[in-house]
């Protein structure tokens, strides 16, 4: 393949993409991220950048005058705690700068990346975009309650999603988005959260990567946005 493919977030999940989209074929691969990972292959280029708006416009416009248009973007950037907070279970343990932050990284940060990809998506012939999101983004599908702003910053995130589709829907009708759901991968962030969870069920990131290629490859263009899980099964909004 000619084309190019980009990765942003190069965590266990991110880093495992890369490989597998190397692996499909992609003339370039890159990957951005704020640090180096040992987990990448030797053929993928990495893009350094500290997530900053002059970082993100700057290291964006680098990867887009590299050779080959733009034919799948990838963003896995997120968070679900830290070492001084937790999801929150109930109402009293909401804490503002806590929820700041969550949004910054999983709703307001994906969406800086790909808005400076825009001039690169709405050029390219027939470009993919995949998102991680989560089934517990979903506003119809929340029965257990809690985790309010998780929930809440991806459940943003499939918002902001949307608007974007509408705008590709009149700038390339050919582009498409996903909003991706993982399912429990075996990494840092599911960690904690780990116990309970089937073993058939917890997926190592190379699985989960094969099966993010593998549907970007196969959806549907009449959709202009999906909400799938890694089972290539549609999740309501």
């Amino acid at each position: 393949m000619t084309g190019k493919a980009v990765v942003v977030g190069v965590g266990g999940i991110g880093a495992a993409v890369a490989n597998a989209l190397l692996d499909q074929g992609y003339g370039e691969v890159h990957a951005v991220s704020r640090s180096s990972s040992s987990d990448l292959s030797a053929g993928v280029h990495h893009w350094y950048s500290d997530y900053s708006a002059a970082s993100i416009e700057s290291v964006a416009s680098s990867i887009t005058e590299q050779p080959g248009t733009l034919e799948r973007l990838i963003i896995t950037n997120g968070i679900l705690q830290g070492d001084d907070y937790r999801p929150e279970r109930a109402l009293r343990q909401l804490d503002g700068p806590t929820m700041a932050k969550i949004f910054e990284v999983n709703t307001m940060l994906p969406m800086l990346w790909l808005a400076a990809f825009h001039d690169a998506l709405r050029r390219a012939d027939q470009p993919r975009v995949a998102i991680l999101s989560a089934r517990v983004g979903s506003i119809e599908d929340n029965r257990l309650g809690g985790w309010y702003s998780y929930r809440a910053s991806k459940a943003a995130l499939n918002m902001m999603l949307q608007c974007a589709s509408v705008e590709f829907g009149r700038l390339n009708k050919s582009a498409q988005i996903v909003a991706f759901h993982p399912g429990t991968v075996d990494t840092a962030l599911s960690q904690p959260f780990q116990r309970g969870v089937p073993e058939n069920k917890l997926f190592k990131p190379a699985f989960v990567a094969e099966r993010l290629v593998t549907l970007l490859d196969e959806v549907p263009t009449t959709e202009r946005l999906l909400y799938l899980d890694w089972d290539g099964k549609p999740i309501p909004f």
